[in-house]
């Protein structure tokens, strides 16, 4: 009878943990899938702005536990040639890169952080 007892207390403490792990688990997803929402409406937001300027902004959501920067800057595309990049500033556009970086809560009281980046076509600043 003990030996049976030992045996169930065994698989019990088991299942205990395999539920918790997967608890554990299910808490995450639901982080990282509120903070790629928060992402995906802070870049949608940044780069939908009429007129698209250079700006740095931050905030957090879900009380605190999600945190944002967005940045806007002018980019220039890698690997371009220096003559089309001097003839290209003579247009009235200019490509813009719409970056959101994100910060959320990891396991085992870490920090995940992720970035999403676009770029857009847009007037230049008149300076």
């Amino acid at each position: 009878m003990l030996a049976a007892f030992v045996v169930l207390a065994l698989v019990a403490t088991a299942l205990f943990e395999l539920f918790g792990g997967a608890l554990r688990n299910v808490a995450a997803a639901d982080d990282w899938n509120r903070a790629m929402l928060v992402a995906e409406s802070r870049l949608a937001e940044a780069a939908s702005a009429r007129p698209l300027r250079e700006a740095t902004e931050g905030g957090t959501e879900d009380d605190g536990r999600i945190r944002w920067q967005s940045r806007v800057a002018p980019w220039d595309a890698p690997g371009v040639d220096p003559e089309l990049a001097r003839v290209s500033e003579s247009m009235a556009t200019r490509l813009y890169r719409v970056e959101v970086d994100v910060t959320f809560p990891g396991l085992a009281n870490g920090e995940r952080r992720f970035s999403l980046a676009t770029v857009r076509v847009a007037e230049k600043d008149p300076k």
